[in-house]
């Protein structure tokens, strides 16, 4: 018998995330081997599809979208370039020299274009290339191709001095470079020439780096021959040089009669403009977002943050499965009704057995709440993890904590196959450098209703991030509790203005990641006596950064310390969208425990556990929690790992700043010994032991008063809320989860102790 899941025909994404009533949300679809498909919009309330969850749950929505669509397989461009328009100065050259700073990562697989005019499909123009060994070397062609090589193969992640000069009355090629290795040792320089039967005529295209051009299609650009690794400081000379005239003249471009283009990848880092210094002005830009703020080749150790040194800073880094936005033609458009309610939506897509669906939020217009509570989605979150591939390549997280066998689901196979999709923050790119950026202007397989996690644990698989927080959204429905949706998003654009007319704040089952004005936007709405529902676990944990003029995309710079699948390179700590350092916000001075009482402890991606009771239940001061409860063990059961503390959990801590009026009203049991600390609790005691073992891996439900008579009220554990719908939403987690949620909603003040 096949267990193989059946192949995903259709894939789709919305140029929005989240939209208001008159907004309009537009999809763009590619179906694979389908000739027609149907959509409309439903409303999402579950997408648990765990045997004991609920199941997928959605309901039509009336007036919206409805109809048939013809189906097209549209194209992916993935890998970043550089990209200067076609221009006389660069196209008609005839004699030239063009040189640059490289630090190669893939030299050897594969031709990889470095910089130049070059038509692959034509085979037309010139390029500074390494050829398939991962030697320099010139291409030229006017319709057929001659490359002159120095044979011998660049180091990878080494810095080299690279260049070559064309002579064109002589059809005469010089070739150099200079690898300088970080280990002592002599610099070493290797020289070649060459002659060539070839004749380079102007050529209509545009200069690109780190690719080729090799089509239009769809109205959009089409390249190949994408090089890996970083280049620093290009330039062109419309003169043959030696390598001594170049090495002087790569330092003083300006200064040389011959100069055509000098670009400084250090200018305008925050942007994905590349500016030329020479007096032609040969700008350009940046496509699918290559990293910025990248250590050069004079990076002396010294200084830490590219804006106090830019000159050090002046490399980036171009990889072949770079995506910032798919740039799909639009299927269809729905603009948003008036009275179309904020929730959680998708775009339902279906042509027989073959069906996606592409979620997205209706959120309140702005300063127009309808409800006293707000449920903020944690969309960051979303996109860190967006098509996550450590079920196809074996996370190193999930090696480490959980050792479990992978459910390959439709959608693994299918990112499996298509590294055009993009990674998630948690996976390398193919030249083993960290992911540090995320788009949702692509298909993000796991952001879609019904799809589970990738380990299959004792308890089986389980609902994970979007999936993992629609039991919310059930339970509300369910309770008929009114309340508004929005998203990470949205905070961080709106600040606490957003937050400001809500009584109560939800958050999802993992608010991992949390930009400065997300941040901020929290701790004013606490200080302002707003009340804050804590549901999940490791919350508020990595810092990013969002773009400040491209839409949908966030920057994540994982630094010294924090768990993590992989590290940022020295030096390179400091986020190029912003300029702040990134990492942990708890090594920025904003712990965690100080903001929601509790912080990160461990994980296990295992099974789950329960809860205790403590003495500190039974204060006067939280007696509404346990209100109908008289049950000493809480959430022995759940869809998330069979229990509701589990999967990353947070703990009470003074120490970390946990506020003294905090109480610990019931803490986790018998966390298996998958579970482990973070490498932050190194000071800790037993910071190497696991949780059967180590009291300080445990989850902690909190609750204290804040200012203004507000208050906090924190479960530790991302499992949490797969509890509320158990046993068609009679038991003790749905209750309390109630039973604070009710008394939030009373305005009666809270009065700190």
């Amino acid at each position: 018998m096949n267990s193989q899941p059946p192949r995903k025909r259709i894939i789709g994404y919305a140029d929005r995330l989240s939209v208001a009533s008159g907004d309009s949300v537009s999809f763009m679809v590619s179906c694979e081997d389908l000739d027609i498909y149907d959509a409309d919009i439903v409303r999402l309330r579950s997408g648990d599809l765990h045997p004991d969850g609920r199941g997928l749950i959605e309901m039509s929505v009336q007036n919206a979208i409805t109809g048939q669509y013809k189906a097209r397989a549209q194209t992916i461009n993935a890998g970043s370039y550089g990209i200067v328009e076609h221009s006389a100065h660069l196209a008609s050259l005839k004699s030239f020299t063009l040189q640059a700073w490289i630090w190669p990562t893939t030299p050897g697989r594969g031709e990889q274009v470095l910089m130049g005019c070059w038509m692959a499909q034509h085979c037309r123009g010139f390029a500074l290339c390494l050829d398939a060994k991962g030697a320099l070397c010139l291409k030229l062609g006017n319709g057929e191709i001659q490359r002159v090589t120095t044979e011998v193969t660049l180091a990878a992640r080494q810095w080299a001095f690279v260049g070559a000069s064309y002579v064109a009355d002589r059809s005469e090629v010089r070739l150099w470079q200079l690898v300088q290795p970080d280990y002592p040792a002599t610099a070493t320089l290797t020289e070649a020439t060459g002659s060539v039967g070839v004749n380079v005529t102007e050529v209509d295209a545009p200069f690109l780096f780190a690719a080729a051009f090799e089509s239009h299609s769809q109205c959009r650009l089409m390249t190949s021959e994408h090089y890996n690794g970083k280049i620093e400081a290009p330039r062109v000379f419309d003169t043959a040089m030696s390598f001594g005239e170049a090495s002087h003249a790569q330092t003083h471009p300006l200064a040389h009669e011959h100069i055509v283009a000098a670009w400084d990848f250090a200018r305008d880092t925050p942007t994905e403009r590349i500016c030329d210094d020479s007096a032609n002005g040969l700008h350009g830009h940046l496509v699918n977002l290559p990293a910025r703020a990248m250590k050069g080749h004079c990076w002396t150790g010294e200084i830490y943050d590219w804006k106090q040194a830019p000159q050090q800073y002046g490399a980036i880094h171009f990889h072949d499965d770079d995506i910032y936005d798919c740039g799909w033609d639009e299927d269809f458009t729905l603009r948003v009704p008036d009275d179309m309610q904020s929730g959680v939506y998708a775009a339902r897509i279906r042509s027989g057995d073959n069906e996606d669906r592409i979620p997205f939020v209706v959120r309140p217009s702005r300063g127009a709440p309808s409800a006293k509570t707000l449920v903020l989605l944690p969309s960051g979150s979303y996109m860190a993890y967006a098509n996550e591939h450590a079920a196809a390549e074996g996370g190193g997280y999930l090696q480490a904590f959980a050792n479990h066998l992978m459910a390959l689901s439709a959608q693994d196979l299918l990112l499996n196959e298509r590294p055009d999709l993009g990674y998630s923050l948690y996976d390398v790119h193919s030249d083993g450098s960290g992911v540090c950026y995320s788009s949702r202007l692509r298909p993000i397989l796991n952001f879609r209703p019904g799809v589970t996690n990738a380990w299959v644990g004792a308890a089986g698989t389980f609902p994970w991030q979007f999936n993992a927080d629609l039991p919310l959204i059930d339970w509300l429905d369910h309770n008929a509790i009114d309340y508004d949706v929005v998203t990470d998003e949205d905070l961080h654009e709106q600040g606490v203005a957003l937050l400001q007319p809500y009584q109560v704040l939800l958050t999802g089952s993992h608010p991992e990641y949390y930009s400065r004005t997300m941040h901020d936007a929290l701790g004013a709405y606490l200080q302002r006596g707003g009340r804050l529902m804590y549901l999940g676990g490791n919350g508020f944990y990595w810092r990013i950064a969002y773009h400040e003029t491209l839409p949908g995309v966030i920057e994540l710079r994982r630094g010294e310390d924090g768990i993590r699948d992989w590290v940022a390179e020295g030096g390179e700590y400091y986020m190029s969208f912003t300029g702040e350092y990134g990492g942990m916000w708890e090594r920025m001075g904003r712990t965690i425990h100080a903001l929601v009482g509790v912080g990160m402890a461990g994980q296990g991606f295992d099974v789950c556990s329960y809860y205790r009771r403590t003495e500190a239940s039974r204060d006067p001061r939280t007696t509404f929690i346990f209100e109908g409860v008289d049950d000493e063990i809480i959430g022995d059961f759940g869809t998330v790992g069979g229990g509701a503390a589990g999967i990353e959990v947070d703990r009470f801590d003074l120490s970390k700043g946990s506020p003294p009026n905090a109480l610990v009203v019931a803490s986790s049991e018998n966390l298996s010994d998958t579970y482990y600390p973070g490498p932050e609790e190194i000071n800790n005691a037993s910071p190497l032991l696991d949780a059967s073992q180590n009291s300080d891996v445990r989850a902690d439900m909190t609750f204290f008063e804040t200012p203004n008579g507000g208050a906090v009220f924190s479960v530790g554990s991302i499992a949490w809320i797969g509890s509320l719908t158990w046993n068609e939403f009679d038991n003790n987690v749905a209750r309390i989860t109630g039973n604070v949620l009710r008394r939030f909603l009373d305005e009666t003040p809270f009065e700190l102790p």
